[in-house]
């Protein structure tokens, strides 16, 4: 097996192998060093060419082995220290206790790293780390912190879903269908950041992107009649298949209304547009399903012109009914603009002026500058696009402001 097979298998595998470690001891952060070091046995071995017939079974084996020492190199310490007996919460493994590789329980791991007392920061971290299989450094640069500071943020996080004395197993049906909420929110943070980098040298961050969409996979196969997780798989989709006509040979960004559509993956939009058919035949419309209704009618035009830019602001109309979120009503308002034209979107804009969480955000200003551009006013136009300059930290989309700017300039 070509070594980046055994790779992709170890990340897929990682979860369900920490998932069972920390069924049978209860220790998040000594659980996840053993299947650390069973997965660094992997990368020598695998890589090699000698992937074992049942490779879950194998790492459940070695990581289990890694635990069961780090339990008896405990407890001969305290054995040494307090010459009283084994007063340890840990209990060591009989063979037939050993965990078992039939059971997945990456399900329960991901509801356990969207824990309630984490922040949306703390969750999307602890998430990728031990669901998704990244490592810190991964993720540090994800999050342009440095690696220290990530280690910290991860450690405090396993800390805290320990000390929440949580079990092991999903939430009863009532806090389950709570903390489905908050799960679903993450995945979507972590693919709206890997979609559109808030920072750096790439526009995209595929390996962000495509690790949510394999996450919110496996919450939809445990939960499919459930229509907001398929409204939320159908959005990462039907956004996801124009990954490819959204930067140039350069890497700069494209927007959407000049991207090359042969380059859409019409896969994946088939697949996302069936997901949202049948998520929408159950009656019980959400967020996630208006977003991914949105997308949908994007990706159904086959050029800009034949957008159904009516029925965008229809669906945005409803969205912004039911979620009090400041970015869906800067999306209205270019919707608005499509519609009705830019002078009554840009009255819209003056409102979100005045939201605090929306006034320093750099998208903000840059779709101000849109519309003035689109109304004319070239001289405004710049002001803004300057504005958006000072406030992204992405490099393609910083270029694809001095762009705008070097355009208006041709026209002054």
């Amino acid at each position: 097996m070509e070594p980046l097979h055994a790779e992709h298998l170890t990340r897929t595998l990682a979860p369900q192998v920490l998932g069972a470690l920390i069924r049978r001891y209860r220790d998040f952060a000594a659980a996840e060093d053993a299947v650390q070091e069973a997965l660094l046995a992997a990368a020598i071995q695998w890589n090699t060419g000698q992937i074992p017939d049942n490779p879950k079974a194998w790492l459940i084996r070695v990581a289990a082995r890694r635990m069961a020492d780090q339990v008896r190199s405990e407890l001969s310490r305290r054995k040494r220290e307090e010459e009283a007996g084994l007063a340890s919460g840990y209990m060591l493994p009989s063979p037939s206790e050993q965990p078992s590789a039939e059971d997945d329980d990456t399900l329960v791991l991901i509801y356990m790293c969207c824990h309630p007392a984490l922040s949306d920061a703390s969750a999307i971290a602890l998430t990728l780390r031990a669901v998704g299989g990244l490592t810190t450094t991964e993720i540090a640069r994800a999050f342009l912190a440095s690696e220290a500071t990530m280690a910290q943020r991860i450690s405090r996080a396993k800390q805290t879903v320990k000390a929440s004395g949580m079990p092991f197993r999903l939430p009863e049906p009532r806090e389950q269908t709570e903390r489905l909420a908050a799960v679903l929110h993450v995945l979507y943070l972590i693919f709206s950041e890997g979609y559109v980098a808030s920072h750096g040298e790439q526009l995209q961050r595929h390996d962000l992107a495509g690790e949510a969409i394999r996450l919110a996979r496996i919450v939809h196969s445990r939960l499919p009649e459930n229509a907001e997780v398929g409204g939320l798989l159908a959005l990462m989709l039907l956004t996801d298949a124009r990954r490819h006509a959204r930067t140039g040979p350069q890497g700069e960004a494209v927007p959407i209304d000049e991207q090359d559509r042969s380059l859409w993956d019409r896969e994946l939009i088939d697949e996302g547009t069936g997901l949202l058919e049948r998520a929408l035949q159950q009656g019980q419309v959400g967020p996630y399903q208006l977003q991914a209704s949105i997308a949908a009618v994007h990706d159904q035009a086959r050029s800009a012109a034949e957008t159904d830019w009516p029925q965008i602001l229809a669906l945005y109309n409803l969205l912004e009914r039911i979620s009090n979120n400041p970015v869906v009503r800067l999306n209205r308002a270019v919707a608005v603009a499509m519609v009705k034209g830019p002078q009554e979107a840009l009255r819209l804009l003056d409102e979100l002026m005045a939201d605090d969480r929306m006034r320093d955000h750099h998208r903000l200003h840059a779709v101000r500058g849109h519309l003035l551009e689109m109304a004319g006013e070239h001289a405004e136009a710049m002001n803004s696009y300057r504005e958006a300059l000072s406030r992204t930290g992405s490099t393609p989309e910083r270029n694809y402001l001095l762009a705008k700017l070097a355009r208006i300039q041709g026209f002054l």
